[in-house]
This record gives C-alpha cells, sequence and structure tokens, in this order.
C-alpha cells in the first residue's frame, strides 16, 4: 500500500512539474497535465525536446474608404 501511495504522488508531481513546462513552451497546461498522468516522464522528454510553436503575429487591420 505503502509503495502504490509514493508511486501516486510521483506521478502527480511529474504532471504539475510537466504542466509548468508545458506553460512556458506555450502549450496548453491541462493538455498536457492529463497527458503526464498517463505518460509520466515520457511526457517530460516530449515537452523538453519538441520546439516550443512559433508566435501567431496578429494581422494590422485593413482600413477601408
Amino acid at each position: 500500500m505503502d509503495e502504490y501511495v509514493t508511486t501516486g504522488t510521483f506521478w502527480f508531481t511529474v504532471a504539475l512539474i510537466n504542466a509548468g513546462l508545458a506553460e512556458q513552451k506555450n502549450r496548453s497546461r491541462w493538455i498536457w497535465f492529463l497527458v503526464s498522468l498517463l505518460l509520466g516522464p515520457i511526457a517530460t522528454l516530449l515537452i523538453v525536446v519538441w520546439r516550443a510553436p512559433m508566435p501567431v503575429i496578429p494581422a494590422a487591420p485593413q482600413r477601408t474608404r
């Protein structure tokens, strides 16, 4: 029983850390939290290795005459 609690605590902690990492790379914090609950440290590797998405620059509003 004690080992189960320790493993669950570790997995939850990794998920929280990954949510913070994902947010820093402009990714969805909630989606990566849930993915991390399933994949754990593998999700950490994916977040660190994948490049952050390019920011979308809004187009200038068109002036009509």
